[in-house]
């Protein structure tokens, strides 16, 4: 299809349709394998260098991209665009919003820089192409407009989100989301920083890339896209993984696993890691090294739901007291920093070295014509591999895929904890997991800590908050509005049970993310969160909700130490206390924002509560759900 013919089926503003028309190289491709044959057809020496001239002078290249047996293999040039900066969200517009404006940084208005980019787009080579972002009866219609020498980041995205073959459409397309990808303003007017901008108009929502590392764009930037709309509509799109979770006994139970970046969601999705005897490592001692092993012969069996974002659409809720979700994106972006060695995780390394189409791989270093092995992470510098390598896998290729909303029964909740002992105490206390009731849940969900050795991002040493939803990140509106939103929809949904997870450390023992899995293999068996009073107990912190008094699954019984850190001879009472000294002052600093009219009265007496150093019984008094205890 030529340019024409496209403009006559795009409902778009004059200005860009100006992009396509002025521009003499325009290419539409109507499928992934058009973007895959547009990557692989550049390549001079099995390598096809993604370079910009800069100033009409200098050339740079961003990445060197490669064919490879299993997809396409894509490497930044500098270490720092392997991961997403957490800072590079800005806002064009003068709409309503916490998050920085672009005018407060550089003291101009977003549309000079806008006009910009759309001059600079029309004398460059152009890929073309509508998708939808979000679920394909729910979404949101999109339209890429992308330099054709980055046919590896539009392939990405036509991953990601998908692409619609032009051809078929039979209505004129009205995309409401616009992406416009520009790599060359990192260098003319960001001083080499990831830049992101969000430009929202009443009903169209810009997102302007200004570099080629997907998660801030392709990937984040389309999902706060998804989260403006929503916000306008009353509902959430969750940063989160789903999974069915389907017992040796065929029980059925449906975990939905919220976090900060790197807090666990896609790892919710994978089986136990085994050591080559079959054995599970399930912790080790920071000092000692002193090795725990469990043996489970058989786990449950796992039918993927999401891996990063579940749609909580009004047409998906059955008012049955759950919550129903259904996954917003076409394929996953899978980190894989835990993947050292053949045999880590045998179901994904399966499905990246023989998949059933091309992949594409962002950090891993292959060769041209070679295969792309998870474990072959790249150097950001000799000896140090970098933390963040990924590959995208089409949720179409995953076995037992789940393709439809389901109704959730236990949220749980990951924070990357860091190791605490007496001679270094810190936020490192939470058991091996913990039950929380709904009021104490939408606060974790507030305040979302990052958490200790974040791979996904570039982080700094304090710890910090992700933010409202831990999909603060990604958001362009208001906090408070989000805050309210949650809160609606937890208390729309008192079946649902909430559970908290460390991940990597509990109190001197390294376990990364043995807990959740060995949290959603024992309460799938128990059939969800109903306990009998004895089996549960207040925990020391009144943040982590309630503690497991006992553990076993399988016939493997677990050191009360792991259940209740102040237990650890290494932690003990005092190291213990310190902790959660830390983290009720992190909350509270964190929340007191929040304390306005415009919040929820219920929210306020939850934030109340806390400020008031409540206990366990007065948060489970505010909000009413069904009870975690089979007595009452």
């Amino acid at each position: 299809m030529d340019a024409g013919n496209f403009l006559n089926k795009l409902n778009i503003a004059k200005e860009i349709k100006e992009i396509i028309q002025k521009n003499k190289k325009i290419t539409i491709p109507k499928n992934q394998d058009d973007l895959f044959n547009i990557c692989t057809t550049s390549a001079k020496n099995g390598y096809f260098d993604v370079s910009y001239e800069v100033h009409g002078k200098e050339k740079v290249t961003e990445a060197r991209v490669c064919k490879v047996r299993n997809g396409i293999s894509a490497n930044y040039m500098e270490p720092y665009m392997r991961r997403r900066d957490p800072d590079c969200l800005l806002i064009g517009d003068n709409l309503p919003t916490d998050k920085i404006r672009y005018k407060d940084v550089y003291n101009r208005e977003f549309n000079q820089l806008r006009t910009e980019t759309f001059n600079w787009l029309e004398n460059q080579e152009l890929l073309v192409f509508p998708f939808i972002s979000g679920p394909n009866d729910i979404g949101i219609p999109s339209l890429a407009i992308i330099p054709a020498n980055a046919s590896f980041f539009a392939f990405g995205l036509s991953l990601l989100q998908g692409i619609t073959n032009i051809d078929l459409l039979t209505e004129p397309y009205d995309p409401k989301c616009l992406l416009f990808v520009a790599p060359v303003f990192r260098h003319t007017h960001f001083n080499g920083k990831q830049v992101v901008v969000h430009n929202r108009h009443d009903d169209i929502h810009e997102i302007f890339s200004y570099n080629l590392y997907p998660g801030p764009s392709a990937k984040k930037g389309i999902y706060g896209a998804l989260i403006n709309f929503g916000e306008k509509e009353g509902w959430v799109t969750l940063h989160a993984a789903g999974v069915q979770v389907v017992t040796p006994y065929d029980n059925k139970i449906n975990i939905l696993h919220e976090g900060a970046s790197g807090g666990g969601k896609s790892e919710i999705n994978e089986h136990f890691h085994r050591e080559f005897d079959g054995s599970i490592l399930f912790a080790q001692h920071i000092n000692t090294d002193e090795k725990r092993y469990i043996i489970i012969p058989k786990g449950c069996d796992l039918k993927p739901v999401c891996d990063d974002m579940a749609v909580c659409h009004p047409s998906l809720q059955k008012n049955n007291g759950k919550l129903a979700v259904i996954d917003a994106e076409d394929s996953w972006f899978i980190r894989v920093d835990h993947i050292i060695n053949y045999g880590t995780d045998p179901d994904i390394e399966a499905r990246s070295i023989h998949p059933q189409k091309p992949l594409l791989f962002l950090n891993i270093d292959a060769p041209p014509s070679g295969t792309a092995l998870l474990w072959e992470h790249i150097e950001d510098e000799p000896g140090k591999l970098c933390p963040n390598p990924r590959f995208i896998l089409p949720r179409e290729i995953v076995p037992d895929v789940i393709n439809k909303a389901i109704n959730i029964d236990i949220r749980s909740f990951g924070v990357r904890t860091p190791p605490c002992t007496k001679k270094k105490p810190s936020y490192g206390i939470i058991g091996l997991f913990h039950i929380l009731p709904s009021s104490l849940a939408w606060l974790w969900r507030l305040v979302s800590p990052r958490g200790f050795d974040n791979p996904s991002i570039i982080s700094k040493e304090k710890m910090g908050s992700e933010g409202v939803g831990s999909y603060w990140p990604f958001a362009t509106g208001r906090k408070i509005d989000q805050a309210n939103l949650l809160l609606k929809q937890i208390i729309s949904t008192p079946k649902v049970h909430y559970t908290l997870c460390p991940i990597k450390h509990i109190g001197a023992w390294k376990v990364n993310f043995m807990p959740q899995w060995i949290m959603r293999e024992y309460l799938a068996r128990r059939g969800g969160v109903r306990f009998e009073k004895h089996e549960l107990a207040p925990s020391r912190c009144s943040l982590l909700g309630y503690s497991i008094n006992k553990l076993t699954v399988e016939g493997q019984s677990f050191d009360t130490s792991f259940l209740k850190i102040e237990k650890q001879a290494e932690v003990g009472m005092e190291a213990y206390d310190i902790g959660a000294s830390m983290l009720n002052d992190f909350f509270i600093e964190e929340l007191k924002p929040y304390m306005t009219d415009e919040l929820d009265k219920k929210g306020r007496e939850i934030i109340d509560c806390l400020l008031s150093n409540g206990k366990l019984d007065d948060y489970e008094n505010l909000i009413e759900a069904e009870s975690i205890f089979i007595d009452d």
